[in-house]
């Protein structure tokens, strides 16, 4: 959610009535407008709902948009690029700091 309140987009999974559906969460609306888009959602749908920021107790602007159905469909098919691997690690030192 810290995410979310620093202006990142914020996947909520749940279901309601077993149905699964995400809440998609930001303080950023023009970024949830500008996803929203991309998935064919109406702006009107966009809800508005402060959130408690855990690390200050303080309430923050924030939206969401409910997705389910079609459209979250639509979202599980937009899968991000997979993160580059990781360097190799430096070669291990022996106990006198020389190379093993």
């Amino acid at each position: 959610m810290c995410f979310a309140l620093d202006g990142g987009v914020w996947l909520h999974r749940h279901r309601i009535n077993g149905e699964p559906m995400v809440h998609l969460v930001s303080a950023d609306q023009a970024r949830l407008l500008e996803l929203g888009a991309g998935l064919g959602l109406e702006p009107a749908w966009l809800q508005y709902k402060p959130l408690k920021d855990p690390r200050t107790g303080v309430r923050v602007p924030a939206w969401h948009w409910d997705v389910w159905g079609v459209r979250l469909s639509r979202l599980a098919g937009t899968r991000a690029a997979p993160a580059p691997p990781a360097p190799p690690a430096p070669p291990m030192t022996g106990g006198r700091g020389r190379a093993a």
